[in-house]
């Protein structure tokens, strides 16, 4: 059975171990372009060691941001901006990857150290679409415009041209953000959509947009590199998404060319008091849906010590562990597991410039 620190390889992708870092925003950009922040910031995580350095959710429209700070890849101008992050990442044994994404009801708002609640309209404050118009609520209280068809086969569009700037900028890793309250999981969630048109409505509707776009960007994705998705695979709240109905949609992207889920969870409303916090309390629900799909699958979630991340990956319930809060307190995680777990030369998952002044 593989261990945390055996490598993984995803299609024509090697990973040099299980350990991955998951997008975690910044709200550092400017109009979309990653800063020194992003490079320094991504960087010194590859050279701590971990196997996949995930890009924080990335808009695919200007519109599609969370915050005026959010990263975006909407505009052909952006793609020299991430080449020196993937150029570095690669260079010091990290795959570069990017998160897609399109922000939806929860778009529009501050950075959360400056209120996370929507913006005002003199302080820049954008058009907010969702699949309803149905307010996310509590601080994010604007209600957003119901979308035309047309401008869902826009926002389809913007998906895939991400896509291609994505690989132009030298990322080998593509995940769309179907999770999190965000434009996608609120087309999936019947307490975000309200819909009666072939969107909105039975199970089939719901998935639909999640379908067509996932179908559409693995068409303009090379075949060779991973394409992967993070789905919410439950609200937790009756009345919402099921752990039941996400397998059935990850079969359904399966079929059409899923290569792991990134399986996740609720945000879909405010409401969070029904989530059973506790270490590593996805796992078990990750192990659910690789058993039930046999697909690859990664998981992250209160995943702190590094007994839990290698007993999810040496029990078969995950094959990939996302660190973000884990990450942010120690950059070198990957190196001082490895120690822990006993791994033999634990500095050589390091650069040079620090393996050799650490071997003793």
């Amino acid at each position: 059975m593989s261990g945390l620190f055996d490598a993984f390889t995803l299609k024509d992708v090697r990973l040099r171990n299980r350990v991955a870092v998951s997008p975690m925003c910044q709200y550092s950009s400017v109009e979309g372009r990653p800063t020194d922040w992003h490079l320094v910031h991504l960087g010194s995580r590859a050279v701590g060691g971990a196997g996949l350095v995930m890009v924080e959710a990335t808009a695919v429209t200007r519109d599609g941001r969370i915050s005026p700070g959010d990263g975006g890849i909407w505009a052909d101008e952006h793609v020299a901006s991430y080449t020196p992050i993937t150029r570095f990442l690669k260079e010091h044994g990290a795959v570069a990857g990017i998160q897609l994404a399109h922000a939806g009801r929860k778009a529009s708002a501050n950075r959360p150290w400056e209120g996370d609640d929507h913006l005002e309209p003199d302080e820049g404050a954008w058009e907010i679409l969702g699949p309803s118009s149905v307010a996310f609520g509590a601080n994010l209280p604007v209600t957003p415009r119901e979308m035309t068809t047309d401008e869902i086969a826009e926002v389809r569009a913007a998906f895939v041209a991400a896509a291609k700037r994505s690989l132009a900028a030298g990322f080998e890793w593509l995940e769309l953000h179907f999770a999190h309250g965000y434009l996608a999981h609120s087309f999936y969630s019947p307490l975000s959509n309200h819909r009666t048109d072939a969107y909105g409505g039975s199970f089939d509707n719901r998935v639909r947009f999640l379908v067509e776009t996932f179908a559409a960007v693995r068409e303009v994705w090379p075949e060779r590199l991973p394409l992967t998705v993070r789905l919410s695979v439950t609200d937790w709240l009756e009345g919402g998404v099921t752990v039941e109905e996400s397998i059935e949609l990850v079969r359904r992207l399966q079929a059409a060319g899923l290569d792991l889920i990134d399986v996740s969870h609720g945000f879909g409303t405010p409401d969070i008091s029904r989530v059973p916090w506790g270490p590593a309390f996805m796992v078990p629900i990750a192990g659910r849906v690789r058993r039930e799909t046999g697909l690859p699958t990664s998981v992250g979630w209160m995943i702190t010590s590094p007994s839990e991340a290698d007993n999810a990956i040496r029990e078969g319930q995950a094959d990939q562990i996302m660190l973000a809060r884990a990450m942010l307190r120690d950059p070198y995680w990957p190196f001082h597991a490895a120690k822990e777990l006993g791994v033999e030369h634990p500095e050589r998952i390091l650069p040079v410039q620090y393996a050799h002044w650490l071997k003793r």
